[in-house]
């Protein structure tokens, strides 16, 4: 099974290009949102490390927003709770495709966390920061404090570039998108 990791700035829409390789996507963010909603474990975990930020079960959105922009050591200690189920949702993941000839990993902080290993073919989705700063801004409960703070942990998209073995060139059209995926998929398949 080939893994392939996308790379890419926040609203660079690396979700956008996950979901049209035509492959199983490990979406993180997606896996996030559903250990607030439904692990109670990560709730006692998160209340413990955060008693003034989180107030009950599931957690919201909000508390964990306010907790990291409160204290830049909060998003340390939400990271160091919420990724170790992440890598588990991962395990799980791999084990459930590993019949599939390739997967795409939709992981924000991919190499960051060094989640990635070194056989993963990794693409960066490369856009222009005018076209990102317009899509970000239309997102629902949009907090530029938060954009910056995670910013800060993430690597430089020059370094990210850097690493990948493919560039999409995503101008938001769904062309772009596909020729550059149809082109990744005849090189490593």
């Amino acid at each position: 099974m080939i893994r392939i990791g996308i790379l890419g700035d926040i609203g660079s829409g690396k979700s956008y290009v996950a979901s049209n390789f035509g492959y199983p996507v490990f979406d993180a963010d997606l896996e996030v949102s559903k250990l607030y909603r439904k692990n109670k474990k990560i709730y006692k975990k998160l209340k413990k490390k955060l008693p003034e930020h989180i107030s009950s079960f599931p957690v919201k959105k909000n508390e964990i927003t306010k907790a990291i922009l409160s204290n830049k050591i909060n998003l340390k200690k939400i990271i160091i709770i919420v990724h170790l189920e992440i890598r588990k949702a991962l395990k799980i993941f791999l084990k459930n495709n590993k019949n599939k000839k390739a997967v795409i990993l939709d992981i924000p902080l991919l190499l960051e966390n060094k989640i990635n290993k070194k056989k993963d073919i990794l693409v960066f989705v490369d856009s222009k920061k005018s076209d990102i700063e317009k899509k970000i801004k239309k997102r629902v409960n949009f907090n530029r404090k938060l954009f910056n703070k995670f910013k800060k942990i993430q690597y430089s998209s020059k370094y990210k570039k850097k690493r990948s073995h493919f560039v999409i060139k995503n101008n938001f059209t769904k062309k772009s998108v596909k020729v550059g995926i149809n082109y990744i998929l005849n090189k490593i398949l």
